[in-house]
Order: C-alpha cells, then structure tokens, then sequence
C-alpha cells in the first residue's frame, strides 16, 4: 500500500468515520408510506463524519491526516478517489467487513434521515503499528465514534495530544458515546438527541469528564458553548447560508473543521464557533455530503475577527498553547 509522504506535523490528525452515502431526494420526511415512490436521480459518494471533518480541514489549509478501517471494495474506490486529491494524508487499513455506508433521505427543505450501516464488528482494533506514527505527528486529534477509535484514548493521553469528538445526536443516555463524551478535551453534539436536556447534558460532560468546552449545534437556531466558567450555555447565531439551502449532510462535519481551523488560528471560543456556523451553513448549499467546503478567504471576509492570512493562520501557536484560549 503507497501512502502519501508528508513529513510535517499535522495540524488535525482524524480518526475513523469514512464511508460512503447514498442520498435519496424526498417529497417530505418523514416519507408518508407507500409501496414505491419515483425521486430524482440517487447520488452516491464519499461521505461520513471522519471524511467530512479531514476534507473541511485540509480545504481551509490545515496539515491533515486520516487513518480508518477501509473495505477492499466499491465504496472503499470511492472513499480513496475522493480523498486522493484533496492534500488528505488518508492511511487506511483493509477490513474484512467491508466500507461503512448510509442511505440518507433527503427533503426539500434540506432535512435529512440517515440509515447506518456502521457493519464494524466490537473486536476490530487498529494496530498500534498502524496509528502510533501519525499520533506522533499530531497537534490535535480529532476521533469519530467509531468502536475501533475508543481503544485509541490512552496513547492519545500519554502523547499529551488534545482530542476532540462529535457526539452527534447524543442523548446523554446511551453508552457507546460515554467514553468519547468524557475523555475528549473538546466536545461536540447536536441538540437533536437530548432536546430540552440538552443544557444538563452538557453540564454533566463537564462535570464528569475532561472537556474544557462543549459545543451544542442546534442546525438553524445556531450553537451554544458551556465551559467549566458558564453557568449557562453561551449562544452562538447562526450564520446565514450564502445560497438556498439544499441538503444538510454534512453539515456539522463543516461546523467542527471551522471551529477547529480557528483554534489552530488561536481565535477565542465563541469566535470559533461563528467560524464554525459558517462553514456548516455554506455545506448546506450544496447537494450530497462534504460538496460545499468553506476556504479561508470565505471564513475571513464574513468574520474580520479572522485576519491572518492563511499562512499566517497555519504558523501559529500549537492547539495544547491555545487550550485555555476563551475559556
């Protein structure tokens, strides 16, 4: 296997969460039932949370590596040819099981559901021969919540590296996501899962865990940021899309790449997270997952807070110097 020859450091070093999706176009959601319906051409391509934060992240300049399980089979093609051009050092391992995949229905307002098929087994571990090498490379690690990723924790720790997580729609409840939720320096959710809790929820990663901020994105009605300092979550608007809103795939993946593009920029928190709304508004432009990718020249005009120039942005102090940064 021929890997891409990067020698710098990694600005995010992501772990887990390629795949592919399949995107269906739907009169409504949820789809009234019926025995067939006829919809506009079936999109398929390179999707998941782990590729959507890499490619967000390489598209607003940042150094960055990939390393997932792969399958050795159609959907694995698509993960690798959409990746090979990007500046993505993507290292994949083959996995028996095949390439994760999902079928998400899409609205007209842009509203989706997504049909997952994770198929990783509970015993499929990435050789520590595999990842040590990137970890070693890394400023920041961004892990997905893939099963594999959480048996990656205690070498992230001793390497000293900060680590963040997409809970997605967590409801604070279920156990896959605990480990991520409480060992992770940054963490973000959707408010989809828990709904009105989803102030304690946060609370609780706090208080329970290792996070210094707890980022909530809540699609249209923005973002919200609680530190251990808050004694409510902080509100973050929403940024308004630069064209119609077709498809919301994506969309939080952009939202986290932005945010992080600011921490690398030692921007405070809440600016981060206006960075970050951005981002996740322009992927909505766009049909399919991780379409739409923001650059910086896009981020710094919208937000004058952001005036380094990408370079500047680039050679700036290290995530574990700006951890504190806005909290």
């Amino acid at each position: 296997m021929t890997f891409q020859q990067v020698t710098e450091p990694y600005d995010v070093l992501v772990i887990g969460g390629s795949g592919v999706d399949t995107t269906v176009q739907v009169g409504a959601l949820p789809v009234p039932a019926a025995d067939a319906y006829t919809v506009p051409p079936i999109r398929e391509g390179a999707g998941h949370t782990g590729t959507g934060v890499a490619l967000g992240c390489a598209a607003l300049g940042l150094t960055t590596g990939f390393v997932d399980f792969i399958g050795d089979d159609h959907q694995g093609t698509l993960v690798r040819e959409r990746l090979a051009p990007t500046g993505v050092d993507f290292r994949p391992l083959i996995s028996p099981h095949g390439t994760r995949r999902a079928v998400n229905l899409v609205s007209p307002d842009g509203r989706r559901t997504s049909f997952y098929d994770g198929r990783d087994p509970l015993d499929l571990r990435m050789p520590p021969e595999h990842y040590l090498p990137a970890l070693r490379r890394a400023r920041h690690v961004h892990l997905s919540i893939t099963h594999f990723a959480r048996f990656l924790y205690d070498d992230i720790e001793a390497l000293g590296i900060p680590v963040s997580t997409d809970l997605h729609d967590w409801d604070g409840l279920t156990g896959h996501h605990r480990d991520f939720a409480l060992r992770s320096d940054l963490v973000f959710l959707s408010t989809a899962g828990a709904g009105e809790r989803i102030g304690p929820v946060m609370r609780e990663i706090l208080r329970e865990g290792r996070a210094e901020v707890v980022i909530a994105t809540a699609g249209a009605g923005g973002a919200y940021l609680l530190t251990p300092d808050d004694r409510t979550p902080r509100h973050v608007p929403a940024a308004v899309p630069p064209g119609p809103v077709v498809d919301s795939n994506g969309a939080g993946d952009a939202f986290t790449s932005g945010f992080l593009y600011g921490r690398r920029a030692g921007l405070d928190l809440e600016e981060c997270a206006r960075l970050g709304a951005v981002a996740g508004a322009y992927a909505c432009t766009s049909p399919g997952t991780h379409t739409a990718l923001a650059d910086p020249e896009m981020l710094r005009p919208l937000h004058p807070a952001v005036n380094k120039t990408p370079a500047e942005a680039l050679s700036g102090p290290s995530d574990a110097e700006v951890s504190h940064a806005g909290a």
